[in-house]
């Protein structure tokens, strides 16, 4: 049985971020949707979007990682037409991938040193990140390093989608794919797949199977000049001044303007109307207003734990840059999801599921009791605050 949310406890979201968070400057606004498949229960807009400019409903934020759960989505969509299966190995699309070998020594100077995986890579372990990929700016090992110097981050890659999953081919992974969870560029390579695999670019299949059947018409990789103006500011931690701007809203922000690559794994622009018609779609099991986005049981597997002998992520991890609290969560094909919520420290459900951003921005889906949430600010990196773990508090804590 679902509850109810207590109005009076939700109400006491927007005072507590503007004491915590935008009076003391460690935010520089704030918007929080908490809804129920009946509607929304409560919503904020809290700060500027730009100077002088308030936060308002059709502000447009960057989503960055929010952007993995379409794309898994849209791989699924594939899987769903019989065009591609989750035990396919990649390099049955990516056949440049073919000899793609494990690290075992070099990097800097030195030429890396390799040998055969103990099995290939599957489409599964790109959705689960178990893929033996990296990110760059994890900064921990020599082929983040070689990411990081070629700029195969899908935030600053200066290749196309097609340069982009040929250049991979030239390292090696950093472990056996299978054998730990490492969050990665995997969700990039899936929008490539999903280019080669449809016939059609990546983008535009992304807009014609998802973004426009759900209405999200404020959602883009590159945000049109006539929408601009509604762009915020983006910020990054500072220890001696608390932020500083790191991509300012309108026209000169760098998603107002070409970029060599449609990240699947970080490159969308979007309002907190949007992603709740996203969520919206989550929490009707796959359709929203008579658009059927992908099969209820399709959804359902997607948000179970898909890590290697029901592990959650310590047990798996070897990331430094999560964006899980990771005991007592597994990891699906594009979400996490909570199997042992007493685990997590704070109050949630078996089964929730959710996400967030490098800007701080956070969504979570709760089937059980039909409950969703949206937060959206910008300030990198997500970690610096524990802003969405209060907000979670906050709201089941309304729950009667």
């Amino acid at each position: 049985m679902t509850g109810r949310l207590n109005e009076n406890c939700l109400e006491r979201i927007a005072p507590f971020i503007d004491e915590k968070y935008l009076k003391t400057g460690r935010l520089p606004h704030a918007a929080v949707l908490v809804g129920t498949k009946d509607g929304p229960s409560f919503q904020s807009l809290q700060g500027n979007a730009r100077d002088g400019q308030p936060l308002a409903e059709d502000t447009i934020y960057r989503i960055a990682s929010m952007t993995k759960p379409l794309t898994s989505i849209a791989f699924m969509q594939l899987v769903e037409q019989g065009k591609v299966a989750l035990s396919n190995y990649v390099h049955e699309f990516i056949p440049e991938w073919r000899d793609m070998g494990v690290f075992v020594a070099g990097g800097g100077d030195a030429p890396f040193q390799k040998r055969r995986p103990k099995r290939p890579m599957q489409m599964l372990d790109l959705l689960r990140h178990t893929s033996g990929l990296t990110y760059g700016f994890q900064e921990r090992t020599p082929i983040d390093a070689a990411y990081r110097r070629d700029q195969l981050d899908s935030f600053t890659a200066q290749y196309d989608l097609e340069t982009f999953l040929k250049k991979l081919a030239d390292y090696p992974l950093l472990f056996d794919p299978g054998e730990a969870w490492n969050y990665s560029v995997s969700t990039d390579v899936l929008g490539g797949l999903i280019q080669r695999i449809s016939g059609m670019p990546f983008e535009d299949y992304l807009q014609e199977n998802i973004l426009n059947p759900l209405g999200m018409a404020d959602t883009h990789f590159q945000v049109p000049a006539d929408k601009a103006d509604r762009l915020a500011d983006a910020y990054y931690f500072h220890a001696a001044v608390t932020k500083k701007l790191y991509d300012p809203g309108g026209a000169q922000s760098k998603w107002a303007n070409p970029r060599a690559m449609p990240s699947g794994g970080g490159g969308l622009a979007s309002t907190m109307g949007d992603y709740e018609r996203f969520c919206r779609m989550l929490l009707g099991r796959g359709a929203f207003e008579g658009a059927r986005i992908i099969g209820r049981k399709t959804l359902d597997l997607m948000i179970a734990n898909h890590l290697p002998g029901g592990k959650d992520l310590t047990e798996l991890s070897i990331s430094l840059f999560s964006e899980a609290d990771n005991a007592g969560v597994g990891f699906g094909l594009g979400f996490a999801s909570t199997m042992d919520p007493h685990k997590t420290l704070m109050p949630g459900s078996a089964g929730d599921f959710y996400w967030g951003g490098m800007f701080s921005t956070a969504f979570f889906i709760d089937p059980g009791e039909e409950l969703f949430m949206i937060f959206m600010t910008q300030l990198m990196p997500s970690s610096t605050y524990p802003v969405r773990r209060e907000l979670k508090t906050m709201i089941y804590a309304a729950l009667e």
